[in-house]
């Protein structure tokens, strides 16, 4: 494991807010102005100190949502591929596009690279911290250690490609080491609290905390968390009225799924 035993030097815990440039604050007013506004369910859920919030992508939203509309000061995980100029149109067109038609590929190979420098700019200027697949690693467990050391809360979507169930895609387990570091750091076992994003209803609802366990050995503690953290998602999902689930990867919108499956009963409630 890479990062499974990363033990940091000691830094001011201190955490110095991005000043982001005039052309990212154009682009987040234009976002806030036509992006649906979302209502904030369950905030009460979120304890008093910085935690570790696990949400399910739904493409663009989970990362839009959260930059506009969560209820406390956080920083979010992203590819930090999306992050690097030259690095944004393989990654680009692999995550978003690459499952698209033979006839159109060469389009979006093309927009992989149009998109490159917007993507920078809006990357390297919200709250977020860089995710990366080599050594650079160790940079996103500092940073996201730094975080909550200093009484802010990390926001990670870990869905990968991998079906779950109808609601989420599997998780990558590894970002639950954070949370090992952060309890050799401060003494404290942070909490991570699930996150369903509905962007059909306009609405992100917030689950309850559950506390990583420092005595229990690393790899029984990925699992344990992974598998709370996506049935809480799914338990919160189901818990609503029917709608469509905007899934992980960039599916057609006509194999989006129900949070209720179509042969389910369901009874309409409420107004």
């Amino acid at each position: 494991m890479l990062y499974a035993n990363i033990i940091f030097e000691r830094t001011d815990p201190s955490v110095e807010k991005k000043k982001p440039s005039a052309p990212y604050r154009l682009i987040k007013w234009l976002v806030w102005l036509f992006y649906p506004q979302m209502e904030v369910i369950g905030a009460e859920n979120l304890p008093d100190e910085p935690a570790i919030i696990v949400g399910n992508h739904s493409q663009l939203h989970g990362p839009i949502a959260c930059e506009l509309y969560f209820p406390t000061d956080r920083y979010t995980w992203c590819a930090g591929e999306m992050m690097q100029l030259k690095e944004v149109p393989a990654y680009a067109y692999q995550d978003f596009w690459a499952g698209k038609p033979r006839y159109s590929r060469w389009f979006y190979r093309l927009l992989s690279y149009i998109i490159a420098p917007l993507s920078v700019c809006v990357f390297n200027n919200a709250q977020t911290i860089g995710v990366y697949r080599d050594s650079r690693i160790m940079s996103t467990f500092k940073n996201t250690v730094k975080c909550i050391q200093g009484g802010i809360s990390v926001v990670i979507f870990p869905e990968c490609a991998t079906p779950h169930n109808h609601i989420v895609y599997s998780f990558q387990e590894n970002f639950v080491d954070v949370a090992k570091l952060c309890y050799k750091r401060t003494g404290r076992a942070p909490a991570f609290v699930p996150l369903y994003i509905a962007p059909n209803l306009r609405q992100m609802h917030i689950g309850k905390p559950v506390y990583f366990d420092p005595a229990a050995p690393i790899a029984e503690e990925r699992h344990r968390i992974c598998r709370e953290m996506m049935d809480a998602i799914t338990a919160l999902a189901t818990a609503l009225p029917r709608h469509t689930v905007v899934p992980y990867p960039n599916l057609p919108k006509k194999l989006h799924p129900t949070n209720i499956p179509e042969d389910v009963p369901y009874e309409k409630t409420g107004t």
